[in-house]
């Protein structure tokens, strides 16, 4: 053979061994030992390989196999499993990888802005939580902040950690309390993705399809090419459109997972109703990329807060929220009667993730004669001098939390100028009255960024602000 064929021949050989030790079987950085897959249903797995490449992932004793597509994709489905675990996750394709101490159980998302993001070791009782910490069935994954100009396969995170006195201070706080008391109630494993960043808009977040189905939102939906907004620098501004959504969310939406908790908007205060309309395109976007129309969806209302500017921006973005249970399968947490004024990132966030835990519990899981919501306005009658108010979820016996005559109340007549007023408890019922509003028309209870109520229902939950002169 003459040599500068042989020297061409050696060339390929030399390639094709460079090729063969470069293949390796990929994983997305959701996929990892330690994590926690959704139970009762379907589990899917994917990541990536030479074209062409096969397959095969084992779980227990199922196994599937997929052939990576032209851009090296592959995706298996194994069948749903049982809570329970430790299981060993096996891939075998160019490289084999396997994944150890792998559970399955229940596994929610927790997104949002700071107060999600706020962790253990930032909260209340931080030594005594982080003591108790010790829950191997309680795992967290955290992603780092990450704007993208165009959607993510994957992108790199701290893995999945077992909750333990060193590992727990890290976790977000609402999360982790919310993560706590299913667990205890519950009896299986729960996993937590925390995907989410302090001082962040609510737009970031949403999908493009959550843009295009929400009608009030049709001039962002008309633009999506021109977000996010790419900075001179070439850096990605974090606060426009799809920034979050594309860099945050989408590498993780081949997985199942039961649902969502959100805790955001206090950097949308000023958005009044049109808060509702975002709520709704990052729900049913989120619903729609996960391919799960029913998700539940969890989310806190805001804390009472010193802001500057008008004292009516926070009252309104109470009412978009309150607004958005209108949409199926939403529950809202009330945190009225635990904020600190003087402090935006309310320290007691044990109660906050406890109160996500009942609605999830009770709408989710299904748990009876269980007291989950706050009372919730429902309707309203002029009768003379006083206006008598209607709730949802009163549970027998309205009441005041601390003993003292309730707080809050305004009635308006047909001038539109609110007056203090009293309000007196007749059972499930209040009856309002003012004496300087002799023929009342409108009541509001709440409205005032500084407004710490002290009404609750048969279960010690608060109330909800409200307004009827919408």
């Amino acid at each position: 053979m003459k040599p500068i064929r042989l020297l061409a021949l050696a060339t390929v050989i030399a390639a094709n061994l460079l090729c063969a030790l470069q293949a390796e079987t990929k994983l997305p950085s959701i996929l990892g030992s330690h994590m926690v897959l959704q139970r009762n249903t379907p589990i899917t797995l994917w990541g990536w390989d030479n074209s062409g490449q096969k397959v095969n992932v084992s779980l227990g004793t199922d196994s599937a196999e997929a052939t990576a597509n032209d851009q090296g994709l592959w995706v298996v489905e194994l069948k749903a499993l049982e809570a329970g675990g430790p299981h060993k996750v096996e891939i075998k394709g160019s490289s084999s990888v396997t994944l150890d101490d792998v559970l399955i159980g229940e596994v929610w998302l927790c997104s949002g802005q700071s107060n999600m993001e706020w962790t253990v070791s930032r909260s209340l009782n931080p030594e005594e939580e982080a003591k108790n910490g010790n829950h191997p069935q309680i795992r967290h994954i955290k992603f780092p902040h990450r704007p993208s100009a165009k959607p993510e396969d994957n992108i790199p995170s701290d893995g999945w950690k077992a909750a333990t006195s060193q590992t727990v201070p890290n976790f977000t706080a609402v999360g982790y309390f919310f993560g706590r008391k299913l667990q205890a109630e519950l009896g299986v494993p729960i996993g937590l993705i925390g995907s989410n960043w302090g001082g962040t808009r609510i737009e970031p977040w949403i999908p493009p399809v959550g843009f295009k189905a929400t009608k009030n939102l049709k001039s962002i939906a008309d633009n999506l090419d021109n977000f996010p907004v790419v900075n001179k620098d070439g850096r990605v501004n974090h606060q426009t459109p799809l920034a979050l959504y594309n860099g945050m969310i989408h590498n993780f939406r081949h997985l199942n997972f039961r649902g969502a908790i959100w805790y955001q908007g206090e950097s949308n205060r000023g958005d009044g109703m049109l808060y509702m309309d975002k709520m709704k395109a990052l729900i049913e976007g989120w619903r729609h990329v996960f391919d799960n129309p029913e998700m539940p969806f969890y989310f806190v209302q805001l804390a009472p807060f010193t802001y500057g500017g008008s004292e009516l921006a926070l009252p309104e973005i109470w009412e978009a929220q309150t607004a958005t249970l209108a949409l199926p399968h939403t529950g809202m947490a009330v945190t009225t009667d635990i904020s600190n004024l003087r402090d935006i990132h309310p320290k007691n966030k044990q109660d906050v993730g406890k109160r996500l835990a009942l609605w999830a519990l009770a709408k989710t899981y299904g748990a009876k004669d269980l007291v989950y919501s706050g009372p919730l306005y429902k309707s309203h009658k002029v009768k003379g001098t006083h206006i008598e108010i209607h709730f949802d979820h009163a549970y027998g016996k309205l009441a005041s939390n601390d003993g003292k005559p309730l707080s809050h109340f305004q009635l308006a007549g047909e001038d539109g100028e609110f007056k203090p007023a009293v309000a007196t408890i007749e059972g499930d019922k209040l009856l309002v009255t003012s004496n300087a509003v002799a023929k009342p028309v409108h009541v509001r209870f709440g409205w005032h960024q500084l407004a710490e109520p002290n009404l609750v229902n048969g279960g010690g939950l608060p109330a909800s602000p409200f307004r009827t002169d919408k």
